[in-house]
């Protein structure tokens, strides 16, 4: 039996069907251009003129700032979220950020009184304050990330003694403890979105206070737009793609086509070479700034015959930094003498003053004096990632030079192996000697210094058998060197610090638990299309100054 519908429902089902019909109208109309959140997050910055697309090679193994202890993640964290201090422009010259002014500092160097800003308010709306900034650095330090140590080792306690007021209060002295207020996973962070307990993390997650909010973290794209609530300057550009491309031929390959307007980190030297040639005629743009990563060798002073100085110093005097930037790097690195690089100040050219470059008559007078001969040559492993084609070239090449150079007085053996397990194995003393390069946490000396050769137990017999010297595989134990670290890093004048600096390269130099080799210049390139494109040589480039001419 059917029942007439009234007159009210007939109307509801009347608008029903006409809602259903424009919907399907725009769908069908309007289909191609919406396509699903997968497609959209790969042609976004193709199709959205003042949208930023970055694309570089290594992917983010985690957003979580406690835990990202990655080149490849700073520059995203340092997009969507703000330290109490930062670097000025392309300098290291370091200014507030969510700090008013540089810290108030006792006269023991103990405690550190900040003024933080008023007005700032985190992704999810939480006001920032002093208590918000507190619980930031105490989640850093208690939850056991990664970098957590570089907190955790140096501070006692963190506290908001204002609103707007934070004191941190240090186990000793630290002098650069302001540099390291700006290292990129000591940015502030929601308290309402984190918790603090070890192991909880959110690696998919970013609420923080920064120029840009998170929208998607997808294994080949994180994806950013302006946060209109910003305290500071808004970016110049609508937002930021971050592109992670196969490999660095991918990279090239997306950069010359259009795909990408920045191509940052992981190019190889051809395609440098490529794209500076192909620049003026097509428009690239190409920066180029010093870098502070150092690449080195590492020597273990406790394996023989690595445990004579005069083999180390051998080696160091032989190796020719000119022939491996020209032939490796193709001239895009310039050499290093010190472990500190010479863009800062207290750097000295030590190795270069003692050794020489390429000192192949040195290198045989001091293999001489140490018992080697034609007949019984130093015969010397050297380790390096099995998937890193420019140290497998530096090896080969230090080979080659050796067998032509050294009249059979010592021969190089090329030792390929899996990074994992390569990193996995140093601490065990395992290699004599390897390649690697640093990167450092923060713009002081400090940073190439203390994290490889302070030692907490060891002897000069025994080498280093705990801290940062075995744990970098030097096992290099110096007890004049653990003094000398821990004078600079409680001086608080400029001056006596750099002469400190100056006694540590030079104990460095004579003692040789390692070799300088060179640091790599820093590269991007940019479409003719964007404007004020920087490197910073810490942080990177700022990307929310960074303009896109439609």
């Amino acid at each position: 039996m059917k029942f007439p519908l009234s007159r009210q429902k007939r109307q509801i089902i009347q608008f029903l069907g006409l809602f259903c019909c424009c919907c399907i109208l725009i769908i069908s109309c309007g289909g191609q251009n919406t396509p699903t959140d997968d497609a959209a997050s790969s042609v976004t910055s193709i199709s959205s003129p003042e949208r930023i697309a970055v694309g570089s090679v290594a992917k983010p193994r985690t957003l979580d700032p406690a835990d990202a202890y990655e080149v490849a993640i700073s520059d995203i964290i340092t997009s969507l979220g703000d330290r109490l201090y930062t670097y000025e422009g392309d300098t290291d010259t370091l200014i507030p950020q969510l700090a008013t002014e540089l810290p108030q500092v006792s006269d023991d160097g103990l405690t550190y009184t900040i003024p933080v800003r008023q007005g700032v308010t985190f992704h999810d709306g939480t006001p920032f304050n002093a208590d918000a900034m507190a619980f930031s650095l105490r989640r850093f330090s208690q939850n056991g990330g990664k970098p957590s140590a570089l907190l955790s080792d140096i501070m006692e306690s963190v506290e908001a003694t204002g609103e707007y007021e934070l004191t941190i209060k240090l186990k000793n002295a630290f002098a650069p403890f302001s540099y390291l207020l700006a290292f990129p996973g000591l940015s502030a962070v929601s308290p309402q979105a984190y918790e603090i307990g070890q192991g909880k993390f959110k690696p998919n997650d970013f609420v923080g206070t920064g120029p840009y909010k998170l929208v998607s973290f997808e294994p080949n794209l994180v994806k950013v737009d302006v946060f209109e609530d910003y305290w500071g300057e808004k970016p110049l550009n609508q937002g930021i793609d971050f592109q992670f491309l196969s490999s660095p031929a991918n990279l090239y390959n997306s950069f010359t086509t259009g795909a990408v307007d920045i191509a940052y980190r992981d190019l190889d030297a051809d395609q440098i070479l490529s794209l500076k040639e192909d620049a003026e005629s097509k428009g690239y743009q190409v920066l180029e700034k010093p870098s502070i990563r150092l690449d080195y060798m590492v020597l273990n002073v406790q394996q023989k015959p690595l445990d004579q100085v005069e083999v180390r110093q051998a080696i160091a005097a032989l190796v020719d930094r000119s022939l491996i930037i020209d032939r490796v790097y193709r001239g895009q690195a310039e050499p290093a003498y010190s472990i500190i690089p010479d863009t800062f100040a207290t750097s000295k050219p030590v190795f270069k003053e003692l050794y020489g470059d390429g000192n192949v008559e040195k290198a045989k007078e001091l293999l001489t004096k140490a018992g080697f001969s034609e007949q019984k040559p130093l015969e010397l492993e050297m380790w390096y990632s099995s998937d890193n084609s420019p140290r497998q070239q530096i090896v080969t090449l230090l080979k080659e030079y050796a067998e032509q150079k050294m009249e059979g007085l010592m021969q190089v053996q090329p030792q390929p192996v899996e990074s994992t397990t390569l990193f996995a194995n140093i601490p065990k003393g395992i290699y004599p000697s390897y390649l690697v390069a640093w990167f450092p946490d923060f713009g002081d000396a400090d940073n190439y210094i203390s994290p490889f050769f302070s030692c907490t137990k060891g002897s000069a017999e025994t080498g280093c058998q705990e801290g940062a010297s075995q744990s970098q595989g030097f096992f290099y134990y110096s007890e004049k060197m653990n003094q000398l670290i821990e004078a600079q890093r409680q001086e608080q004048d400029p001056q006596a610090r750099q002469e400190l600096f100056g006694q540590i390269q030079s104990l460095i130099a004579q003692d040789v638990p390692l070799v300088p080799l060179l640091q790599k210049k820093e590269f991007a390139f940019a479409q003719d299309s964007l404007q004020n494109v920087e490197i910073n040589p810490i942080i990177g480039i700022s990307f929310w100054q960074v303009d896109k001419n439609a």
